[in-house]
């Protein structure tokens, strides 16, 4: 019986799974052309599965060879001489799973040679190429795994080989694969923005592939694959309820429709897999904090991924391009993406993620010392008093010293956040809608069937009238009549007087309840 795979490459008679070279449009041209190239997309999102069917048809085609060569032992590795001959050794152990390349031995004449290391790559692809007798691709996955001086003598390494391919033999073609495209391996050659000289290693490059994330029709016809193996339904809108919530990233995509079948209905065929179900996946893979969420998580520390998402989290004005390389870079992670021009989480599930890693510590604390009762009802929230308790929290709490995980402008949201976390654990949850540039964070809060609107704001990012429009388009966009805009103060010379208050806004029919910070 097959499987929804959460655990590594995609095998057809083990996973459910889409044609992987279907993501891949153009690929077989890109190689048959002779053509240098880089794929890119963010982990867990099939390009290792694309990679090796890819190399199996061009090995049974016949009319070139393809090797598969993982780099990933070679993490962080910083010194030249060293790593040139352990990357050719890999570049030997993938060659040896190709019929004729199996003799191959561990050294060769040139190895002994006064600075062999320098051309060891290189060396061994033209002596691979010679043995071969045919053209000769290459696909170096985890390519991204190679910093600073080492990445720069591989990649010189693959040009001088290809400027020379027709005096001396060396592959057809090649691809880089890993996460970064073009522009972030030069950053990981020269972070400091040093130049590489005139002569560029990337010049050589002919294209910048992205695999994309599945569209909704793919969930579907993944997810129908299950119901056709084993009669399993998913029901009306679950499939959508799934796209809403990952945007289609494979992984989650897959693990969400795992948590249903092995989890939650422990391989009871014949149960109704149920927009519930999905809600519970959800939370259950949050809590769990899976290998692929902790690994993205911890991306959060980045001080390059900081100073994208502190931003986002405040809403600020914040000017950036997709000419910034951190830019750049949060979206290759697949943390974030472009969405109508604004940067925003990559889907709601990684939204949740952020806000409920990054206060986390502080919804610890708050265990202690913040009951959840007092403002629970049959039918939702004492929203009215929670805000009124948050307002005497923070005057009482915010003169700690709190840098959290060196987020220190976001400490306001964050320790908001971990507040309202704290009382709807076990109730509900809440929505958090992130927008760099918008002037906001706006999160909904649901609890037993109610919604809560809460508009956070700044005192730097407060423009009156305006954000009171932009609050009731809020609040018109969710179906409700009243919402909650906390303003903090970020004046460190005002009175606790000045900055403790509460006012009623009436626009455009909506109740805007303004509290003071």
């Amino acid at each position: 019986m097959r499987k929804f795979n959460t655990t590594g490459p995609c095998f057809p008679d083990e996973h459910y799974m889409l044609p992987a070279l279907d993501r891949l449009p153009g690929i077989r041209e890109l190689v048959a052309g002779g053509n240098y190239f880089v794929i890119h997309a963010p982990r867990q999102t099939g390009k290792t599965t694309a990679l090796q069917a890819l190399v199996q048809e061009i090995n049974a085609k016949g009319d070139m060879f393809a090797i598969y060569c993982t780099l990933e032992t070679l993490q962080g590795a910083t010194d030249v001489n060293d790593s040139m001959p352990k990357l050719r050794k890999l570049l030997l152990q993938g060659a040896r799973a190709i019929p004729g390349f199996d003799d191959l031995g561990t050294s060769s004449a040139f190895d002994r040679e006064p600075g062999w290391t320098v051309t060891a790559v290189s060396d061994a692809l033209t002596e691979l190429c010679r043995k071969g007798g045919k053209p000769l691709t290459v696909f170096f996955d985890e390519a991204d795994c190679l910093v600073g001086d080492v990445l720069l003598s591989f990649l010189r390494q693959l040009r001088a080989g290809y400027v020379n391919r027709k005096m001396v033999p060396f592959p057809k073609s090649a691809a880089l694969v890993g996460m970064l495209d073009v522009r972030d391996y030069k950053a990981q050659v020269r972070p400091d923005g040093e130049s590489l000289g005139q002569v560029s290693p990337f010049n050589i490059i002919a294209e910048d592939m992205l695999i994309p994330n599945f569209t909704e029709p793919d969930i579907r016809a993944l997810y129908a694959q299950h119901t056709a193996e084993t009669g399993q339904v998913f029901a009306d809108g679950v499939v959508g309820d799934v796209w809403r919530l990952t945007r289609g990233q494979p992984w989650l995509v897959n693990a969400i429709a795992h948590e249903c079948v092995a989890r939650i209905h422990t391989f009871r065929y014949g149960e109704t897999i149920t927009a519930e179900d999905v809600e519970a996946a959800k939370e259950a893979i949050i809590r769990r904090r899976d290998t692929h969420v902790d690994s993205l998580m911890e991306r959060m520390r980045e001080p390059r991924v900081r100073r994208i998402v502190e931003p986002l989290i405040l809403g600020d004005d914040t000017e950036l391009t997709a000419n910034d390389d951190d830019y750049r870079f949060v979206t290759d992670l697949g943390l974030l993406r472009v969405d109508r021009g604004a940067l925003v989480p990559a889907n709601p599930m990684y939204a949740e993620i952020i806000g409920r890693y990054l206060s986390r510590g502080e919804q610890d604390r708050m265990i202690r010392s913040i009951p959840e009762t007092p403002w629970v009802r049959d039918d939702g929230l004492d929203m009215a008093g929670l805000m009124a308790a948050f307002q005497r929290f923070w005057r009482e709490n915010s003169g700690a010293d709190r840098d959290i995980m060196g987020y220190r402008e976001a400490v306001p949201h964050l320790v908001l956040m971990a507040f309202l976390q704290r009382v709807t654990n076990g109730g509900g949850h809440i929505n958090r809608e992130m927008a760099l540039g918008q002037g906001r964070l706006d999160l909904c809060v649901e609890f037993r069937g109610a919604r809560y609107a809460v508009e956070v704001k700044t005192s730097a990012n407060f423009k009156g009238e305006k954000s009171y429009a932009q609050c009731a388009k809020y609040l018109d966009s969710l179906g409700l009549t009243e919402g909650w805009m906390p303003i903090f103060e970020k004046s460190k010379t005002k009175s606790w007087e000045e900055k403790i208050y509460a006012r009623d806004e009436h626009v455009e029919g909506k109740t805007i309840h303004v509290l003071g910070l």
